[in-house]
């Protein structure tokens, strides 16, 4: 433990050291390895510089023992250097850093005398005690703070004391004493001093403090008592206050044991309806013999906000035996306790509830056959499949559609044929739509896509062109190697069909890997349509997906070299302001004089300056003027010169870091 503990203190003193001196700042390598008589010798030497002592102490902070005590403790009323001291001393392991802490309170004022304390705070000296107690009334205010702040970390009964004493006077250091008071309680816990934190608890919460300081104090009184603080913490779920409301529903989750079950929800029926909405949720939470009869009967028979409450926590702790509360709510008029009751049937856990909803299936009436289905397709219910695919042959016309589209989130490869029969025999133009987006949820979702590419292959081969150019676009939604090659086969074939959903599909295509094919194929046909769709495919390829700026350059000069029309041109340029690299900016200011493109090179120039304007300064500066000149927009004007005057903020060197920091050493 005290290895850690001096590794930490040493990774802290680098921290600190690094934010008040800009010479540390600068110096990242740690010191260098050393025994303690060369530390210490650095330390007493006059030639030594501020930065070498500093280091000195930061490394006696690691290696440190009784004999450096003496040389830093002499270092403690030194302006400069006592920061530096005491970050030295305070993890050395020795009785004789405390004696010298303490001594240098009768001997030090101000900011010095602030630092000494906070380090006998961090050591936790209980001998200091007394001393510090008398600071309690010292005339300067950050004294009396530091020294307040120590007891509360000291936290011993003599210092609980002396802080409930020091609240009942008034003043500025109130607050202070408050937060003093809270470290100490929480102190005198963790010591199993839980008669003196619920004192001391106590007078806080009573006392005129910040209201932070009397919340927290009284979530601590309530904790601290265990059983006993359950009536004061139905105390505060009565408040008017909403802040102590608040205190008691962590209070509650908190405090264990069924007496606090019990007195909660005895106070059930006492809430306003928003009240006992959450407090729903809190119960819940809380578990145990209480919690779902509570949920069951909010969600059969509470106000409207507690019913939703309620059926929304069932979704997360119930089981197969809240389906029928949870099914009635979800057909009800009330759309948010509709919505909140599917929800809840859809992310209701177990398996057997899935065995509990596939035996209602064949009972009810239509409109619960529907949710059952519905239910179970957003349950991804692989079970369901057998039913599924006999309700889709229902005699009511809208469960068919349902069980056709709980198939495409349920079926896997192997049952994927049930969807592709359908296309392949459509009994309605409804039915064969539904069996379509089906077929495309279940392709976005199989994990094997090559797979799922052969199944979809093996189908078009004895499907009429119709089908044939719908299950394109499956295989699109597949996406994968094999797929891709199909479309692109497609693509390049003889029908004039066929060729336009191949196109279409490739067009949205969202893998880089179909970018090489569309430019071959925007290279070779010569279809002037097919052309266009296949370009633009291309372009979006490198407008949309996370590309290396190098790839998305190159794929511009490829679509600027082939794109004919200025409307393609125009997409290329606009996209390029996406790739974050000087060789686009410098790309993009090339058409600042083109009359057509200006104003796409403008904003796709600015768009690449606002993202390296830290990185290319010069670069970003000369294309910002230039862009101010060219543009015709306001708007895009104002961003150039925005990016101009960041270029012009140049970072403050060493010189200027001196003269910020000199003088805000912190006084710990």
């Amino acid at each position: 433990m005290l290895g850690i503990r001096r590794v930490l203190v040493a990774v802290a003193v680098a921290v600190a050291l690094a934010a008040t001196s800009p010479r540390l700042h600068a110096q990242n390598v740690p010191p260098a390895q050393g025994d303690e008589q060369k530390q210490i010798e650095t330390l007493q030497s006059p030639g030594a510089t501020e930065f070498d002592k500093a280091k000195a102490c930061q490394r006696l902070a690691v290696i440190g023992t009784r004999k450096s005590v003496p040389v830093l403790a002499a270092m403690l009323s030194d302006e400069k250097l006592a920061h530096y001291a005491r970050y030295g001393l305070e993890p050395i392991p020795d009785a004789s850093v405390d004696d010298a802490l303490r001594s240098a309170i009768g001997r030090l004022k101000g900011s010095l005398l602030v630092g000494v304390i906070n380090s006998i705070g961090q050591r936790k000296d209980a001998k200091a005690t007394d001393g510090l107690i008398r600071l309690l009334g010292d005339s300067d205010a950050e004294v009396a703070a530091a020294a307040a702040a120590a007891l509360g970390r000291i936290a011993n009964d003599p210092a609980a004391e002396a802080l409930q004493q020091a609240l009942s006077g008034g003043g500025k250091l109130r607050p202070a004493l408050g937060d003093a008071g809270l470290a100490c309680a929480e102190g005198l816990l963790t010591q199993g001093k839980r008669d003196q934190a619920v004192a001391l608890y106590d007078v806080l919460r009573k006392a005129d403090l910040p209201k932070h300081v009397r919340m927290a104090a009284t979530r601590g009184a309530i904790l601290a008592r265990q059983a006993a603080g359950v009536p004061l913490l139905v105390e505060q779920l009565r408040s008017d206050d909403p802040g102590m409301f608040a205190v008691a529903l962590r209070a509650a989750r908190e405090l264990a044991g069924d007496e606090a079950s019990r007195a909660l929800l005895a106070e059930m029926d006492t809430l306003a309806p928003e009240r006992q909405a959450v407090l729903v949720e809190v119960l819940v939470e809380r578990g145990g013999p209480a919690a779902l009869p509570v949920a069951l009967k909010a969600a059969k028979s509470g106000p409207g906000k507690v019913r939703v409450a309620a059926i929304r926590m069932l979704g997360k702790s119930g089981d197969a035996s809240v389906l029928p509360v949870l099914l009635e709510a979800a057909v009800e008029a009330d759309a948010d306790l509709a919505e909140a009751a599917q929800a809840s049937l859809a992310a209701l856990p177990g398996k057997e509830v899935d065995v509990a909803l596939l035996a209602l299936l064949g009972r009810g009436d239509p409109k619960t056959r529907r949710l059952v289905i519905d239910v179970l397709g957003q349950r991804r219910a692989i079970a369901a499949v057998p039913a599924l695919v006999k309700a889709a042959d229902d005699s009511d016309q809208q469960v068919r559609l349902a069980a056709v589209k709980a198939l495409g989130q349920t079926v896997n490869l192997e049952s994927l044929s049930v969807l592709t029969d359908r296309l392949l025999r459509p009994k309605s133009d409804e039915e064969t739509a539904a069996a379509q987006q089906a077929l495309k949820v279940a392709c976005t979702r199989m994990p094997d896509r090559d797979a799922c590419a052969e199944k979809l292959l093996a189908v078009m081969r004895e499907a009429p062109v119709p089908v044939k150019c719908f299950l394109l676009e499956a295989l699109g939604a597949a996406a994968g190697a094999k797929a891709l090659d199909a479309v692109v086969a497609a693509a390049k074939g003889d029908d004039d069909q066929m060729q336009d959903a191949a196109f279409r599909v490739l067009g949205q295509w969202m893998t880089a890997d179909a970018a090489p094919r569309l430019l071959e194929l925007a290279k070779a046909t010569t279809n002037a349509k097919f052309k266009v769709r296949a370009l633009r495919g291309y372009i979006r390829i490198f407008r949309q997906l996370n590309l290396p700026a190098d790839q998305r350059i190159a794929m511009f000069g490829e679509a600027m070299r082939l794109a004919d029309r200025v409307e393609e041109k125009k997409l290329a340029v606009e996209a390029l302001g996406r790739a974050p690299d000087a060789k686009a900016l410098a790309l993009a200011l090339t058409y600042l004089d083109n009359p057509e493109l200006k104003e796409e090179a403008c904003k796709a120039a600015v768009a690449i300056a606002e993202k390296i304007s830290r990185t290319d300064r010069a670069a970003v500066a000369d294309a910002m003027q230039k862009v101010i000149q060219a543009t015709g927009s306001e708007d895009v004007a104002k961003r150039a010169k925005t990016v101009l005057g960041r270029t012009a903020k140049k970072p403050a060197g060493k010189k200027a870091a001196a003269r910020k920091t000199a003088g805000k050493r912190p006084a710990r």
